[in-house]
């Protein structure tokens, strides 16, 4: 199954990209592939810009179309997904289009993310006009839809027979979304957290707490499930509860549900030590095949012993540190979502700032005439006059306050904004690292306990089974 969303970016070519090609989310930089342009952020948003620039007519203030296809959890690979993601930009762009193309596998739904150019690489056409999105009956969405639903089939995956439950997004929350803003995709991300440690349902409302959730769940009404963030709340105490169905299809109460079992089953299922059972009648009939069977058995039991042994924390000690420094790593979101608005809104000042200082001769130039010179140069500056304008009321808007502040300034603050970014990502990545080396520690502990069980009970089962012929 897979899950489609198509949305046009206005500004932020850069923010776009570089968010889809986090390197904690695509397996550092693996499952990242570009067409007629580089992969990295910087380079591709240049050469984006360059094509419509040179290539485009200029009519379209759009950039590019930011286009998402969501896997169920567990569905596919991320080499699948990658594969799939490919076949879909070549039968959706036919290889006329910049794009870049990523594959998030940071969780467990898998999903897909291509930023393309707004202009076609060869015509300059726009995509909204070449892909009629004014016409109901043949938008891009549609076709979109059509096209994954197509290569799902063709790889024997499920496709959603009723379309109309997957919800879209504003354009104001995709904006943020792109930037790991969207309280929606941070309530998401917890959610997905929540799950990997919940033995239940009961267990994960309970747990919801610990990771930031506020949660309503009432199995009796129609809509029985709702979250909110609990620094949304605090932020904005009339702030709405989230209904489930809201978020999509996997967070609605029987999905979580479902998703717990599966993960549970996941993890349950691991590979672990193989203890031969000695009582079935084959080895009665041959010592030497009990010999060797007694040998294997005491090698695993000798290994899951030692494997116990490598820490000295308890199971329950060791998953709940897991639990916390996951717990920490969730709420660390919080500064790094403020520090992301911050460089967004720098980024979105800093061109508007410099596109004034460019144009403002003209206007001083224009005020300082009179008369005929001044309606003669009016007619031959429109375009340098028109442009001073709309950058003077974007400026107007942007600093309401009239304080703008000195370029290089604000070009210094960008840069140490996002230094400190990365170096935030870097913490919060080395906490998740932690986390999940103490979840692996806690399954090792686990599997040699369930191998220890198993070798005494084969022991005993032999035990009894020589009395009994005894």
């Amino acid at each position: 199954m897979a899950i489609t969303r198509i949305h046009t970016i206005h500004t932020g070519t850069y923010g776009a990209i570089a968010y889809i090609c986090d390197p904690d989310k695509t397996a550092d930089g693996k499952y990242v592939v570009s067409n007629l342009c580089v992969s990295t952020p910087c380079g591709a948003s240049e050469q984006f810009r360059n094509i419509r620039q040179s290539v485009g007519t200029g009519r379209s203030r759009s950039e590019c179309q930011h286009i998402i296809q969501s896997f169920a959890p567990g569905e596919v690979t991320s080499e699948r997904a990658l594969l799939i993601g490919q076949e879909l930009c070549k039968a959706l762009f036919n290889d006329e289009y910049q794009y870049v193309l990523a594959v998030h596998c940071d969780h467990e739904h898998i999903h897909n993310h291509i930023i393309v150019n707004n202009v076609n690489f060869y015509t300059g056409h726009t995509f909204e006009t070449e892909h009629n999105q004014g016409k109901i009956p043949n938008r891009a969405w549609s076709k979109l839809r059509t096209i994954s639903d197509e290569l799902c089939r063709k790889h024997g995956l499920s496709i959603i027979e009723n379309p109309h439950l997957s919800k879209g997004k504003s354009h104001w929350e995709w904006e943020l979304d792109k930037q790991n803003l969207s309280w929606k995709e941070q309530l998401k991300r917890a959610i997905d957290e929540v799950i990997k440690v919940s033995e239940d349902f009961e267990d994960f409302l309970a747990k919801c707490a610990d990771f930031g959730i506020l949660v309503d769940y009432n199995p009796d009404h129609k809509i029985d499930l709702k979250f909110m963030l609990a620094e949304q709340k605090e932020r904005n105490p009339r702030a709405k509860f989230t209904r489930a169905k809201t978020l999509g299809y996997f967070y609605e109460s029987q999905q979580i549900k479902r998703r717990i079992e599966s993960y549970k089953y996941q993890m349950s299922h691991r590979p672990t030590a193989r203890i031969i059972r000695t009582t079935a009648e084959k080895f009665q009939q041959s010592q030497g095949l009990t010999n060797w069977a007694d040998r294997e058995n005491m090698k695993a039991a000798s290994t899951a012993l030692n494997e116990m042994n490598a820490s000295n924390s308890t199971l329950e000690e060791l998953e709940s540190a897991a639990h916390r420094a996951l717990a920490e790593f969730m709420v660390m979101s919080t500064p790094q979502m403020e520090l992301s608005d911050r460089i967004h809104k720098m980024e979105e000042q800093i061109p508007v700032i410099e596109k004034y200082h460019e144009f403002v001769a003209y206007h001083k130039k224009y005020t300082s005439l009179e008369g005929k010179a001044k309606t003669k140069y009016k007619s031959d500056f429109c375009y340098e006059l028109d442009e001073y304008h709309k950058a003077y009321k974007k400026l107007i808007e942007l600093f309401p306050d009239a304080h703008i502040p000195k370029l290089s300034k604000l070009k210094t603050e960008l840069e140490k904004a996002r230094t400190d970014y990365a170096e935030q990502s870097a913490e919060r990545k080395a906490l998740k690292k932690e986390a999940d080396r103490l979840s692996r520690l806690a399954q090792q502990k686990r599997d040699s306990q369930r191998t220890l069980a198993r070798y005494m009970q084969n022991e005993q089962a032999a035990k009894r089974k020589k009395s009994q012929l005894e």
